[in-house]
């Protein structure tokens, strides 16, 4: 038996996990999205000032059919997505839109306000503004003299 040694692969292995950690989806976001989910959509983050925003491609798939929750500081995003059900007598296909259930895990830093999370679907795009908690006023306080 001739076993050939692909040291490669292992390497392209590690560098997807890699970039999975770095990604913000760590060993145990990655792990239950994989567990339970068909297909995990792309997503945007972006940081302002006063906001954070996710934008999460989900083309084909109702806005208002996605369950999105936050717990602990984790936001999660599921759905899913049904193959067209168009013309029923197609001859030949080849299809590359994953179809069935998603699910992506965003945990979100300790200066988001919870309590006014904002979603809105358009154009296949599903937006998530997570505003940011006031700033803490630098507040100077002034020295009494005695006497």
């Amino acid at each position: 038996m001739n076993t050939r040694n692909e040291p490669w692969s292992v390497l392209s292995e590690l560098q997807k996990h890699l970039n999975q950690y770095f990604d913000g989806e760590g060993a145990t976001a990655n792990a239950s999205s994989a567990a339970t989910a068909d297909w995990i959509p792309q997503a945007d983050v972006e940081e302002y000032e006063d906001r954070f925003v996710l934008k999460i491609d989900i083309p084909g798939v109702d806005p208002s059919a996605v369950d999105i929750t936050l717990e602990h500081g984790i936001l999660s995003v599921a759905g899913t997505r049904d193959k067209d059900r168009g013309v029923s007598n197609v001859q030949r296909e080849r299809s590359e839109r994953a179809v069935g259930r998603f699910h992506r895990r965003f945990a979100l830093p300790e200066t988001a306000d919870s309590n006014a999370v904002q979603a809105a679907g358009k154009h296949g795009v599903l937006q998530i503004v997570i505003p940011k908690q006031p700033k803490a006023q630098l507040k100077r306080i002034k020295v009494a003299l005695e006497g």
